[in-house]
Protein backbone atom coordinates (compact mmCIF):
# COMPACT_ATOMS: atom_id res chain seq x y z
CA UNK A 1 0.00 0.00 0.00
CA UNK A 2 1.37 3.56 -1.05
CA UNK A 3 1.05 6.27 1.29
CA UNK A 4 0.48 6.22 4.81
CA UNK A 5 0.33 3.30 7.00
CA UNK A 6 -3.39 2.84 7.88
CA UNK A 7 -4.78 0.81 11.45
CA UNK A 8 -7.77 -0.26 12.61
CA UNK A 9 -8.20 1.59 15.99
CA UNK A 10 -11.99 0.79 17.30
CA UNK A 11 -13.96 -1.80 16.89
CA UNK A 12 -17.60 -3.23 18.59
CA UNK A 13 -20.59 -5.18 18.20
CA UNK A 14 -23.86 -3.66 18.68
CA UNK A 15 -26.58 -5.55 20.17
CA UNK A 16 -26.54 -9.21 18.42
CA UNK A 17 -28.08 -12.63 18.60
CA UNK A 18 -31.94 -11.89 19.33
CA UNK A 19 -32.68 -8.59 19.21
CA UNK A 20 -35.97 -8.16 18.91
CA UNK A 21 -37.08 -4.30 20.17
CA UNK A 22 -34.60 -2.10 17.71
CA UNK A 23 -34.50 -1.23 14.14
CA UNK A 24 -31.01 -1.42 12.06
CA UNK A 25 -31.09 1.87 12.71
CA UNK A 26 -30.37 1.33 16.38
CA UNK A 27 -28.22 -1.37 15.76
CA UNK A 28 -26.08 0.82 13.48
CA UNK A 29 -26.29 3.53 15.48
CA UNK A 30 -24.85 1.08 18.74
CA UNK A 31 -22.27 -0.66 17.07
CA UNK A 32 -20.62 2.97 15.44
CA UNK A 33 -21.11 4.72 18.88
CA UNK A 34 -19.54 1.67 20.25
CA UNK A 35 -16.48 1.65 17.83
CA UNK A 36 -15.78 4.94 17.92
CA UNK A 37 -15.82 5.41 21.89
CA UNK A 38 -13.11 2.35 21.50
CA UNK A 39 -11.03 4.26 19.83
CA UNK A 40 -11.50 7.10 22.05
CA UNK A 41 -12.63 9.53 19.35
CA UNK A 42 -15.54 11.62 19.08
CA UNK A 43 -18.28 11.59 16.68
CA UNK A 44 -16.61 15.29 15.47
CA UNK A 45 -13.17 13.34 14.56
CA UNK A 46 -15.06 11.39 11.76
CA UNK A 47 -14.81 12.84 8.08
CA UNK A 48 -14.80 9.12 6.38
CA UNK A 49 -18.35 6.87 6.18
CA UNK A 50 -18.98 3.46 4.51
CA UNK A 51 -22.27 1.47 5.24
CA UNK A 52 -24.16 -0.86 2.99
CA UNK A 53 -27.72 -2.85 2.91
CA UNK A 54 -30.32 -0.69 4.40
CA UNK A 55 -32.02 0.64 1.47
CA UNK A 56 -31.55 3.06 -1.91
CA UNK A 57 -29.61 5.63 -0.09
CA UNK A 58 -27.94 3.15 2.17
CA UNK A 59 -24.87 5.37 3.46
CA UNK A 60 -26.87 8.91 3.18
CA UNK A 61 -29.77 7.45 5.69
CA UNK A 62 -27.53 5.90 7.85
CA UNK A 63 -25.21 8.94 7.62
CA UNK A 64 -27.88 10.97 8.34
CA UNK A 65 -29.29 9.03 11.62
CA UNK A 66 -25.64 8.74 13.14
CA UNK A 67 -25.76 12.46 12.83
CA UNK A 68 -22.46 12.61 10.65
CA UNK A 69 -21.49 14.82 7.55
CA UNK A 70 -18.67 12.92 5.89
CA UNK A 71 -16.69 14.13 2.99
CA UNK A 72 -15.97 10.43 2.14
CA UNK A 73 -18.27 7.62 1.69
CA UNK A 74 -18.63 4.35 0.15
CA UNK A 75 -21.73 2.58 -0.32
CA UNK A 76 -20.21 -0.52 -1.74
CA UNK A 77 -22.73 -3.90 -2.12
CA UNK A 78 -20.97 -6.91 -2.96
CA UNK A 79 -22.65 -9.11 -0.55
CA UNK A 80 -21.06 -10.69 2.55
CA UNK A 81 -17.59 -9.36 1.46
CA UNK A 82 -18.97 -5.96 0.89
CA UNK A 83 -16.92 -4.57 4.80
CA UNK A 84 -13.45 -6.25 3.16
CA UNK A 85 -14.09 -4.48 0.18
CA UNK A 86 -14.60 -1.14 2.20
CA UNK A 87 -11.79 -1.76 4.07
CA UNK A 88 -9.53 -1.84 1.51
CA UNK A 89 -11.23 1.20 -0.24
CA UNK A 90 -10.83 3.37 3.30
CA UNK A 91 -7.14 2.11 3.26
CA UNK A 92 -6.62 3.83 -0.02
CA UNK A 93 -8.46 7.09 0.74
CA UNK A 94 -6.92 7.51 4.28
CA UNK A 95 -3.38 6.79 3.02
CA UNK A 96 -4.17 9.14 0.24
CA UNK A 97 -5.16 11.89 2.14
CA UNK A 98 -8.57 11.65 1.68
CA UNK A 99 -10.53 10.55 4.62
CA UNK A 100 -8.65 11.05 8.33
CA UNK A 101 -10.58 8.77 10.24
CA UNK A 102 -13.64 6.43 8.81
CA UNK A 103 -16.22 4.43 10.16
CA UNK A 104 -17.58 1.06 8.52
CA UNK A 105 -20.50 -0.01 10.21
CA UNK A 106 -23.46 -2.73 9.81
CA UNK A 107 -27.02 -3.53 11.11
CA UNK A 108 -29.24 -6.12 10.29
CA UNK A 109 -32.58 -7.69 12.15
CA UNK A 110 -32.67 -10.35 9.76
CA UNK A 111 -33.88 -13.01 12.63
CA UNK A 112 -36.49 -11.02 13.78
CA UNK A 113 -37.90 -9.69 10.74
CA UNK A 114 -38.32 -13.23 9.42
CA UNK A 115 -40.04 -13.93 13.13
CA UNK A 116 -42.45 -10.75 12.70
CA UNK A 117 -42.71 -11.94 9.01
CA UNK A 118 -41.99 -8.33 7.93
CA UNK A 119 -41.57 -8.16 3.85
CA UNK A 120 -38.13 -6.93 4.68
CA UNK A 121 -37.15 -10.65 5.47
CA UNK A 122 -37.48 -11.88 1.75
CA UNK A 123 -34.21 -13.80 0.74
CA UNK A 124 -35.30 -14.20 -2.85
CA UNK A 125 -32.55 -13.35 -5.19
CA UNK A 126 -33.52 -12.90 -9.23
CA UNK A 127 -36.51 -11.30 -9.82
CA UNK A 128 -34.58 -9.60 -12.36
CA UNK A 129 -31.33 -9.34 -14.88
CA UNK A 130 -29.43 -12.19 -15.32
CA UNK A 131 -30.44 -14.57 -12.14
CA UNK A 132 -34.04 -14.64 -13.86
CA UNK A 133 -33.00 -17.51 -16.04
CA UNK A 134 -32.01 -19.46 -12.83
CA UNK A 135 -34.98 -18.49 -10.85
CA UNK A 136 -38.04 -20.52 -12.51
CA UNK A 137 -35.85 -23.97 -11.96
CA UNK A 138 -35.88 -23.46 -7.97
CA UNK A 139 -32.38 -23.04 -7.50
CA UNK A 140 -31.75 -21.49 -4.32
CA UNK A 141 -28.85 -19.87 -2.43
CA UNK A 142 -28.82 -22.91 -0.51
CA UNK A 143 -28.90 -25.38 -3.88
CA UNK A 144 -25.76 -23.44 -5.34
CA UNK A 145 -23.83 -24.05 -2.48
CA UNK A 146 -25.21 -27.86 -2.52
CA UNK A 147 -23.72 -28.01 -6.48
CA UNK A 148 -20.56 -26.63 -4.98
CA UNK A 149 -20.36 -29.47 -2.27
CA UNK A 150 -21.14 -32.49 -5.03
CA UNK A 151 -18.98 -31.14 -7.22
CA UNK A 152 -15.75 -30.92 -4.75
CA UNK A 153 -16.83 -34.51 -3.58
CA UNK A 154 -16.79 -35.03 -7.28
CA UNK A 155 -13.60 -34.31 -8.20
CA UNK A 156 -11.62 -34.76 -5.44
CA UNK A 157 -13.03 -37.44 -3.06
CA UNK A 158 -14.17 -34.66 -0.50
CA UNK A 159 -15.99 -36.64 2.25
CA UNK A 160 -19.22 -35.15 4.12
CA UNK A 161 -17.50 -36.27 7.19
CA UNK A 162 -15.12 -33.35 6.27
CA UNK A 163 -17.27 -31.08 5.49
CA UNK A 164 -18.95 -31.79 8.56
CA UNK A 165 -16.18 -31.30 10.89
CA UNK A 166 -15.85 -27.53 9.91
CA UNK A 167 -19.12 -27.28 11.59
CA UNK A 168 -18.38 -28.98 14.32
CA UNK A 169 -15.11 -26.93 14.94
CA UNK A 170 -17.00 -24.22 14.53
CA UNK A 171 -19.46 -25.18 17.33
CA UNK A 172 -16.61 -25.90 19.24
CA UNK A 173 -15.22 -21.80 19.15
CA UNK A 174 -18.61 -20.52 19.93
CA UNK A 175 -18.40 -22.92 23.12
CA UNK A 176 -15.87 -20.64 23.99
CA UNK A 177 -17.94 -17.07 22.81
CA UNK A 178 -20.17 -15.86 25.62
CA UNK A 179 -21.89 -13.93 22.96
CA UNK A 180 -22.64 -17.27 20.48
CA UNK A 181 -25.78 -18.19 19.16
CA UNK A 182 -25.66 -21.48 19.71
CA UNK A 183 -22.64 -22.69 22.23
CA UNK A 184 -23.72 -26.65 22.53
CA UNK A 185 -21.10 -28.75 21.58
CA UNK A 186 -22.59 -30.80 18.40
CA UNK A 187 -20.93 -33.94 16.90
CA UNK A 188 -20.43 -35.59 12.80
CA UNK A 189 -23.15 -37.36 13.48
CA UNK A 190 -25.39 -34.68 14.91
CA UNK A 191 -24.17 -32.58 11.58
CA UNK A 192 -25.18 -35.79 9.20
CA UNK A 193 -28.25 -36.54 10.93
CA UNK A 194 -30.09 -32.87 10.58
CA UNK A 195 -33.07 -31.87 8.44
CA UNK A 196 -31.59 -32.14 4.33
CA UNK A 197 -32.11 -28.75 3.20
CA UNK A 198 -30.48 -29.37 -0.19
CA UNK A 199 -28.57 -32.61 -0.85
CA UNK A 200 -25.56 -33.32 0.30
CA UNK A 201 -26.00 -29.95 2.86
CA UNK A 202 -28.45 -30.76 5.74
CA UNK A 203 -29.64 -27.77 8.48
CA UNK A 204 -26.06 -27.82 10.70
CA UNK A 205 -24.29 -27.28 7.31
CA UNK A 206 -25.91 -23.84 7.04
CA UNK A 207 -25.62 -20.33 8.79
CA UNK A 208 -27.80 -19.26 11.12
CA UNK A 209 -30.07 -16.73 11.18
CA UNK A 210 -29.45 -14.04 13.79
CA UNK A 211 -29.56 -9.92 14.48
CA UNK A 212 -26.94 -7.88 15.03
CA UNK A 213 -24.51 -5.36 13.85
CA UNK A 214 -20.49 -4.14 14.02
CA UNK A 215 -18.58 -1.22 13.29
CA UNK A 216 -14.87 -0.68 12.56
CA UNK A 217 -13.14 2.40 13.19
CA UNK A 218 -9.89 3.16 10.59
CA UNK A 219 -7.38 6.19 10.66
CA UNK A 220 -3.40 7.00 9.79
CA UNK A 221 -0.17 6.16 11.21
CA UNK A 222 -0.41 10.04 12.70
CA UNK A 223 -3.43 9.94 14.39
CA UNK A 224 -3.45 6.07 15.68
CA UNK A 225 0.16 6.21 17.96
CA UNK A 226 -2.19 8.97 20.17
CA UNK A 227 -5.67 7.14 20.27
CA UNK A 228 -7.03 4.62 23.16
CA UNK A 229 -6.30 1.10 21.73
CA UNK A 230 -3.46 -0.47 20.23
CA UNK A 231 -3.49 -0.05 15.96
CA UNK A 232 -4.18 -2.73 14.05
CA UNK A 233 -2.79 -2.46 10.89
CA UNK A 234 -3.90 -3.29 7.74
CA UNK A 235 -0.98 -5.23 5.80
CA UNK A 236 -2.71 -5.83 2.64
CA UNK A 237 -6.01 -5.94 0.35
CA UNK A 238 -7.54 -7.42 -2.79
CA UNK A 239 -10.75 -7.57 -3.88
CA UNK A 240 -12.22 -9.01 -7.58
CA UNK A 241 -16.11 -10.11 -8.13
CA UNK A 242 -17.01 -13.12 -10.66
CA UNK A 243 -20.95 -14.22 -11.71
CA UNK A 244 -24.01 -14.19 -10.51
CA UNK A 245 -25.39 -16.91 -12.97
CA UNK A 246 -24.33 -20.29 -12.33
CA UNK A 247 -23.74 -21.23 -15.99
CA UNK A 248 -21.30 -18.03 -16.24
CA UNK A 249 -18.98 -20.00 -13.56
CA UNK A 250 -15.99 -21.87 -15.19
CA UNK A 251 -15.36 -23.57 -12.05
CA UNK A 252 -17.47 -24.82 -9.66
CA UNK A 253 -14.80 -25.73 -6.94
CA UNK A 254 -12.88 -22.63 -7.50
CA UNK A 255 -13.66 -18.80 -4.87
CA UNK A 256 -12.47 -16.13 -6.64
CA UNK A 257 -10.58 -15.70 -3.38
CA UNK A 258 -7.48 -16.92 -5.69
CA UNK A 259 -7.11 -13.49 -7.09
CA UNK A 260 -7.92 -11.44 -4.08
CA UNK A 261 -5.75 -13.34 -2.05
CA UNK A 262 -2.60 -13.40 -4.35
CA UNK A 263 -3.44 -9.30 -4.65
CA UNK A 264 -3.34 -9.25 -1.13
CA UNK A 265 -0.55 -11.22 -0.08
CA UNK A 266 1.86 -9.85 -2.52
CA UNK A 267 0.78 -6.40 -1.36
CA UNK A 268 1.18 -6.93 2.19
CA UNK A 269 4.60 -9.12 2.04
CA UNK A 270 3.37 -12.14 3.49
CA UNK A 271 2.63 -15.67 2.64
CA UNK A 272 -0.02 -18.11 4.24
CA UNK A 273 3.08 -19.50 6.53
CA UNK A 274 2.67 -15.91 8.08
CA UNK A 275 -0.94 -16.43 9.17
CA UNK A 276 -1.31 -16.63 13.19
CA UNK A 277 -5.30 -17.52 12.04
CA UNK A 278 -8.27 -16.60 10.07
CA UNK A 279 -11.83 -14.82 9.73
CA UNK A 280 -13.20 -16.74 6.65
CA UNK A 281 -16.73 -16.04 5.76
CA UNK A 282 -18.59 -19.19 6.58
CA UNK A 283 -22.20 -18.73 5.30
CA UNK A 284 -22.07 -22.76 4.55
CA UNK A 285 -19.05 -25.38 4.92
CA UNK A 286 -18.52 -25.44 1.40
CA UNK A 287 -17.51 -21.81 1.28
CA UNK A 288 -14.93 -22.71 3.94
CA UNK A 289 -13.39 -25.44 1.74
CA UNK A 290 -12.98 -23.58 -1.25
CA UNK A 291 -11.52 -20.56 1.11
CA UNK A 292 -8.96 -22.32 2.53
CA UNK A 293 -7.60 -23.64 -0.99
CA UNK A 294 -7.75 -20.33 -2.71
CA UNK A 295 -6.31 -18.64 -0.06
CA UNK A 296 -3.17 -20.96 -0.21
CA UNK A 297 -3.15 -22.69 3.28
CA UNK A 298 -3.57 -25.99 1.28
CA UNK A 299 -3.65 -27.02 -2.44
CA UNK A 300 -6.57 -27.09 -4.39
CA UNK A 301 -8.89 -30.43 -3.78
CA UNK A 302 -6.79 -30.98 -0.28
CA UNK A 303 -9.11 -28.73 1.90
CA UNK A 304 -11.12 -31.88 3.28
CA UNK A 305 -8.08 -33.33 4.95
CA UNK A 306 -6.78 -30.40 5.68
CA UNK A 307 -9.77 -29.28 8.17
CA UNK A 308 -10.53 -33.06 9.43
CA UNK A 309 -8.27 -33.08 12.40
CA UNK A 310 -9.57 -29.90 14.20
CA UNK A 311 -7.36 -27.68 12.69
CA UNK A 312 -9.82 -24.60 13.02
CA UNK A 313 -10.52 -24.88 16.56
CA UNK A 314 -9.14 -22.75 18.93
CA UNK A 315 -5.74 -24.57 19.76
CA UNK A 316 -5.54 -26.22 16.54
CA UNK A 317 -2.89 -25.40 14.08
CA UNK A 318 -4.79 -22.65 12.16
CA UNK A 319 -7.88 -21.57 14.67
CA UNK A 320 -10.09 -20.25 12.63
CA UNK A 321 -13.85 -18.60 12.97
CA UNK A 322 -12.59 -18.02 16.54
CA UNK A 323 -16.47 -16.40 17.68
CA UNK A 324 -18.13 -19.41 16.17
CA UNK A 325 -18.47 -17.78 12.61
CA UNK A 326 -21.85 -17.94 11.08
CA UNK A 327 -22.20 -21.51 11.56
CA UNK A 328 -22.80 -21.16 15.28
CA UNK A 329 -22.34 -17.37 16.51
CA UNK A 330 -24.12 -14.80 14.36
CA UNK A 331 -25.28 -14.08 10.54
CA UNK A 332 -27.78 -11.17 9.96
CA UNK A 333 -27.05 -11.21 6.38
CA UNK A 334 -23.88 -10.00 5.26
CA UNK A 335 -21.47 -11.00 8.18
CA UNK A 336 -18.19 -9.82 7.04
CA UNK A 337 -18.12 -6.99 9.37
CA UNK A 338 -18.00 -9.66 12.36
CA UNK A 339 -15.13 -11.11 10.95
CA UNK A 340 -12.90 -8.01 11.37
CA UNK A 341 -14.21 -7.04 14.49
CA UNK A 342 -13.68 -10.74 15.60
CA UNK A 343 -10.05 -9.97 14.00
CA UNK A 344 -9.26 -6.57 15.92
CA UNK A 345 -10.11 -8.14 19.03
CA UNK A 346 -7.61 -11.13 18.62
CA UNK A 347 -5.28 -9.30 17.51
CA UNK A 348 -5.39 -6.83 20.31
CA UNK A 349 -5.81 -9.94 23.02
CA UNK A 350 -9.05 -9.29 23.93
CA UNK A 351 -10.95 -12.69 22.96
CA UNK A 352 -11.21 -13.94 26.44
CA UNK A 353 -11.38 -18.19 26.14
CA UNK A 354 -11.08 -17.89 22.82
CA UNK A 355 -8.09 -16.09 22.45
CA UNK A 356 -5.03 -17.41 20.28
CA UNK A 357 -2.12 -16.90 22.35
CA UNK A 358 0.57 -14.61 20.40
CA UNK A 359 -1.53 -13.98 17.01
CA UNK A 360 0.36 -11.43 15.06
CA UNK A 361 -1.28 -11.97 11.74
CA UNK A 362 -4.86 -12.59 10.80
CA UNK A 363 -6.23 -13.50 7.33
CA UNK A 364 -9.64 -12.06 7.04
CA UNK A 365 -11.70 -13.39 3.67
CA UNK A 366 -15.12 -12.57 2.93
CA UNK A 367 -17.47 -14.33 0.34
CA UNK A 368 -20.62 -12.34 -1.41
CA UNK A 369 -23.33 -13.79 -3.15
CA UNK A 370 -22.38 -17.37 -4.09
CA UNK A 371 -19.13 -17.22 -5.02
CA UNK A 372 -19.89 -13.98 -6.92
CA UNK A 373 -17.24 -11.84 -5.07
CA UNK A 374 -14.41 -12.05 -2.47
CA UNK A 375 -11.84 -9.76 -0.81
CA UNK A 376 -8.76 -10.68 1.42
CA UNK A 377 -7.55 -8.33 4.15
CA UNK A 378 -4.50 -9.21 6.08
CA UNK A 379 -4.21 -7.52 9.68
CA UNK A 380 -1.50 -7.19 11.96
CA UNK A 381 0.46 -6.17 15.48
CA UNK A 382 3.43 -4.92 15.29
Amino acid sequence: MSGRRVAIVGAALSDIGRVDVKSPFELHYQAASRAIADAGLAKGDIDGFASSGTGLLAPVEVAEYLGLRPTWVDGTGVGGSTWEFMVGHAADAIAAGHAEVAVLVYGSTARADLKARRRSANLSFGARGPVQFDVPYGHTLISKYAMVARRHMHEFGTTMEELAEIAVSSRYNASLTPFAYYRDPITIDDVQSSRMMADPLTKLHCCIRSDGGGAVVLTSEDRAGDLAQRPVWVLGTGETVDHTTMSEWEDFTESPAVRSAKLAFQRAGLTPDDVDLCQIYDAFTPMVLLSFEALGFCKKGEAGPFVADGRMRVGGALPTNTDGGGLSCCHPGMRGMFLLVEAVRQLRGEAGDRQVPDAEICCVNGTGGWFSSASTVLLGVD
